[in-house]
């Protein structure tokens, strides 16, 4: 009896100790922010990218990896922002959404009627040049930086129309806020190297689930002309000195944006050296592709192209096969909205009916100052 007694004390010893131990692993599995396979939580399962992520983030890590390691001081990722990490359809981009909104919702007592003219002329199709990009520098001018910042966070509390239950801030895409979250864990430094204003995608990037791991420096944008309050005129910023309190403000000068060569050039200028990682969406951005995957790279290089092929979801309409042939021909790996995106919003948010609105404005008294076909 005794020697039975025994045993079943040591039976019930063992199982409370085989318990112990799972739950043990189980909460180091399943510690917060952690996965006990990355990329599980938004991309779909068997994601061929995703595992190339996985697969590549494992090697370049491996101290072992004697031919593939990537020390942590040069782990570059770099993501373009709008159409990559972030919504670009509603019904275009948040920076020209927010041009919009200031100019003939917002503050129209501050803008010019040929701005507003502009404003109201831009509808599905425009051309996000240059020549519009000057513009948006000519509204904002007089804001302070905290003023100009703090707008661009205002702006994206509205609601966007294009999407049901979506505001402009709600525009991440959630499996790349899983994927830069899984970088910077594995010792990646990321940067957001944006077609938009700088201080608008710090903005965007200060209110998203990517702030914890992108800081203000890290973020690289086109540039508007900033001076010193009092002194806008100056042809030189060596004529006057910043004295406390001094306010520096956007005076509605231009100076580059930060699109096609620029994108390589102010990786050069501010990084200072290859990225590993490239992240992007479009022609655009092929520039900072290429120079990351540039053969005379140190390290192992790659770089992903983001496909909108997803029109239930989304208002994608590329087609995969012509455009994952073209990304795979330049050296990209190219990625499917619709096939490696398990979710791509947050719950509750859907696709509306109508992507575009168009809006009346024969009312408005500069309207009739100049066709809106001929506006500037």
């Amino acid at each position: 009896m005794k020697n039975n007694k025994k045993v079943k004390t040591a039976v019930i010893v063992g199982i409370v100790l085989l318990l112990a131990a799972a739950a043990v692993a189980a909460a180091l599995i399943w510690l917060p922010g952690k996965q006990a396979t990355p990329l599980t939580a938004y991309w779909t399962p068997g994601s061929a990218v995703a595992q190339s992520l996985r697969d590549y983030v494992s090697a370049v890590t491996d101290p072992k990896n004697t031919a593939g390691y990537i020390p942590e001081k040069d782990r570059i990722a770099v993501f373009d922002m709008d159409g990559t990490l972030t919504c670009e359809t509603y019904y275009t981009y948040y920076d020209t959404m927010m041009f919009i909104e200031y100019c003939l919702d917002d503050h129209p007592e501050r803008v010019s009627d040929e701005l507003k003219r502009t404003a109201a002329d831009i509808r599905p199709g425009y051309l996000a040049d240059e020549t519009l990009a000057r513009n948006f520098a000519k509204a904002y001018a007089g804001m302070t930086m905290e003023e100009f910042f703090q707008y661009a966070v205002e702006f994206g509390q509205k609601k966007t129309a294009s999407f049901n239950n979506m505001r402009y801030i709600d525009n991440f895409y959630l499996p790349m806020a899983e994927l830069v979250k899984y970088l910077y864990e594995n010792g990646f430094t990321i940067y957001v190297i944006s077609g938009t204003e700088r201080t608008t995608t710090r903005a965007i990037v200060a209110n998203s689930p990517i702030k914890d791991y992108v800081t203000p420096n890290h973020v690289i944008g086109t540039d508007f002309e900033v001076k010193q309050k009092g002194h806008e005129t100056e042809p030189s910023n060596l004529n006057f000195k910043y004295e406390n309190g001094d306010e520096l403000v956007l005076t509605g000068g231009f100076i580059q944006k930060n699109l096609n060569g620029n994108k390589s050039i102010y990786i050069e200028r501010e990084i200072g050296q290859r990225p590993v990682l490239a992240f992007g969406n479009s022609g655009s951005d092929t520039s900072m592709m290429n120079y990351t995957i540039d053969s005379r790279n140190q390290y192992p290089a790659q770089a992903y192209m983001i496909v909108a092929d997803d029109n239930v979801r989304e208002w994608g309409t590329q087609d995969w096969e012509t455009k994952s042939a073209d990304y795979r021909e330049k050296g990209y790996i190219p990625v499917s909205m619709k096939n490696d995106f398990a979710q791509i919003y947050e719950e509750g948010i859907t696709k509306a009916e109508e992507q575009y609105q168009e809006r009346d404005w024969s009312d408005a008294p500069w309207y009739e100052e100049e066709e809106l076909d001929d506006a500037a």
